[in-house]
Order: C-alpha cells, then sequence, then structure tokens
C-alpha cells in the first residue's frame, strides 16, 4: 500500500504505517507482533515487507511488540538514544537500532524524517514529520502542550495525525485517581480536545488532505465529541477530510496518489492563524 493507515490507537498500543513507492515503515509498535501482521494483512502489506520501524518514546503502549518484531523479523529500530537505552531490558537479545538525534533531520528510503521534541513525561519523546516527493506528513501525539517548535514542524502537512486525547470536564468527573488526573491534563500529559482544534486551526492550510483524530480516552472522551471540536476548527481553514484513529481496528486509509498530490510552498502558522517568523 502506497499510503498512510492508524493501525492501533489509544492507550492499549499504537502503530501507524506509512509506505512510499520505495519504502514501508511503521511509527511505533504498541500491539503484538500478531495484531500487527493481520492488521497489514488488511491494507495489503506483509509485515516481512516493513522496512523500519521509528519510536517515539519508550512507553509500553508504544513499544509492546518492539522486542517480538525484532525476535522474529530484524526489522531496523530507528530511535533516539535516551529512549534505547529505556528500551533494551526488553530484549532478549541487543536490536539492530539506528540512533537519531532529536531535532536534526535525516533520510531513509528516499524519506527526509524530522524527530522534533514534544512535552510528554518520557524520558526524550519526539514526534515526527515526513517529506519525500510532493508529500508531507505529520504524526504528533502523546504531548500535554503544543509548542512553537511542535507548530512549526507541522506546518504545510498534506496528512496529519494529531492527539485528541480527553475532554477535561469528562477527565475531572471520571473515577481514575488525582494522580491521574493531574498527569493527563498537565502540560506533560495529553492534549485535549480544544487543544486539539487549536494545533489544526493553526497548521491548517488548502492544501491539508486529511486530518486523524489520535490516541482517544476511552474513558474521558468520546469519537462524536472530538470530531464536532476540532471539525469546527477545521473548517474554518481547509476543506480536509477528517475522521477517528481506532484503538480495536484499523483506521480508514489515505492513498498517495498523483491526482490527489497539489504540492503547494508549505507554510507556517502560529497558533492565532498568523505567520510565525
Amino acid at each position: 500500500m502506497i499510503g498512510f493507515c492508524p493501525l492501533a490507537s489509544g492507550s492499549k498500543g499504537n502503530a501507524i504505517y506509512l509506505g512510499t513507492k520505495e519504502t514501508k515503515i511503521l511509527i511505533d509498535a504498541g500491539i503484538s507482533a500478531k495484531a500487527l501482521s493481520f492488521r497489514l494483512q488488511e491494507i495489503g502489506v506483509k509485515i516481512e515487507e516493513i522496512d523500519a520501524i521509528l519510536v517515539t518514546h519508550e512507553h509500553v503502549d508504544h513499544v509492546r511488540g518492539l522486542s517480538t518484531l525484532w525476535n522474529q523479523y530484524e526489522i531496523p529500530i530507528f530511535i533516539n538514544s535516551e529512549t534505547a537505552k529505556a528500551i533494551l531490558p526488553g530484549f532478549s537479545k541487543v536490536p539492530k537500532m539506528k540512533i537519531f538525534s532529536t531535532g536534526e533531520t535525516f533520510e531513509f528510503g528516499g524519506i527526509a524524517i524530522h524527530p522534533f521534541s514534544v512535552q510528554h513525561d518520557a524520558i526524550d519523546p519526539v514526534a515526527f514529520t515526513f517529506q519525500w516527493d510532493e508529500w508531507k506528513v505529520g504524526v504528533c501525539t502523546d504531548l500535554g502542550f503544543a509548542s512553537t517548535l511542535v507548530l512549526h514542524a507541522l506546518g504545510g502537512c498534506d496528512y496529519l495525525c494529531i492527539e485528541a486525547n480527553h475532554q477535561p470536564s469528562m477527565v475531572h468527573a471520571c473515577s481514575r485517581p488525582m494522580v491521574y488526573k493531574q498527569r493527563v491534563l498537565s502540560r506533560q500529559g495529553h492534549l485535549s480536545n480544544e487543544a486539539c482544534a487549536e494545533v489544526v486551526a493553526a497548521v491548517g492550510h488548502a492544501g491539508l488532505k486529511h486530518v486523524y483524530l489520535a490516541h482517544l480516552s476511552s474513558e474521558c472522551n468520546a469519537p462524536d465529541l472530538a470530531l464536532a471540536i476540532v471539525s469546527k476548527a477545521l473548517s474554518q481553514c481547509s476543506e480536509a477530510g477528517i475522521s477517528i484513529a481506532y484503538q480495536d481496528r484499523i483506521s480508514q486509509p489515505s492513498y498517495f496518489t498523483e491526482e490527489s498530490s497539489s504540492r503547494r510552498t508549505p507554510a507556517l502558522y502560529g497558533i492565532d492563524g498568523g505567520s510565525l517568523p
């Protein structure tokens, strides 16, 4: 498949597929190797065809299947050094890791990959943008606050996978311990629906084609609510489609075709809709 498809998104596991004419990669492997293989088959991809796995951070819902995938298929792992140190104890043998530096763009399989720092309660968490030919894709989840750096990185995307984790009122009302509520609502936690809408309003543009809302809380959010809040913001700046990235099944795939490509010079947008310097 030449395209983009979230395979799992949420606290029970995260994995995203990105495929070009040259390269097939996974962003995170937070579900079992068996589940990943099954979901890849649904979009016509064999797990043996995956060229690399990129890791955002060390939390188990992003790396649960990584050790098995390495043991069975020896798929190269791209990761920063601090996250690598954190996950190594979970491997029975040392995997082949390619270490990147957070903030520095590198190339793999014809794709310019930019890992940029996000605020989350992990050691050195990152999000990614991917650029090749006429395309730019952004994957940005597990962050408590969208900094100016994040907005700069996500400017000009054709496809965007962005976190809409919770509705604050539902967090306050839920039965979870206070420490959980404080973590989720903090700047090292997760983006709310409203915060996600602000990001989408900031980086949305005429060339944006589709937005995926990711990492929705099953207890403190609702798909219809997240879609309503973010869609309202998106409609002010773009005619892009919008859909949910699901936890228990693959999401709506997006296919990269020449007909759907309309490259424009990427712009950078501020949180108020104005241009950033």
